[in-house]
């Protein structure tokens, strides 16, 4: 099996880091995520009303 070029294993790991990089662009922006503050905080109270 030939050897590959110190020039060609650079292109190869440019190449994957490059698609690592764009991998995890498209994840970071395709995702929608629903902040917090966006959804209503009504918290109900649940009163105890003790009949002695």
């Amino acid at each position: 099996m030939p050897q590959m070029s110190p020039l060609n294993w650079w292109f190869l790991f440019i190449y994957f880091v490059t698609l690592l990089i764009l991998f995890s662009i498209i994840n970071y922006y395709i995702v929608f995520y629903s902040s917090p503050m966006s959804e209503k905080n009504i918290f109900h109270k649940k009163s105890l009303n003790w009949k002695w």
